[in-house]
């Protein structure tokens, strides 16, 4: 993927989200990719996850399984 992709992206913002601006969006429609960014800063940097890594973090996230700083 390259950045004239993202720029053409459609981004939403997760329903979990309110109105306090912490919050991510993503976008849809890039096969095994989930590009991922922060809905405060829309011009900023974008992460690019694989769609497998980013159901293994949501699912221990969920779980309460990831490390504590």
């Amino acid at each position: 993927m390259n950045t004239t992709s993202l720029e053409t992206a459609t981004w939403r913002k997760s329903s979990y989200s309110g109105e306090g601006g912490d919050c991510v969006e993503v976008a849809a429609r890039f096969p095994n990719l989930l590009p991922v960014r922060d809905s405060k800063d829309m011009s900023g940097p974008n992460l690019v996850f694989d769609t497998q890594a980013w159901t293994s973090f949501m699912t221990a996230l969920k779980a309460d399984e990831l490390p504590s700083a």
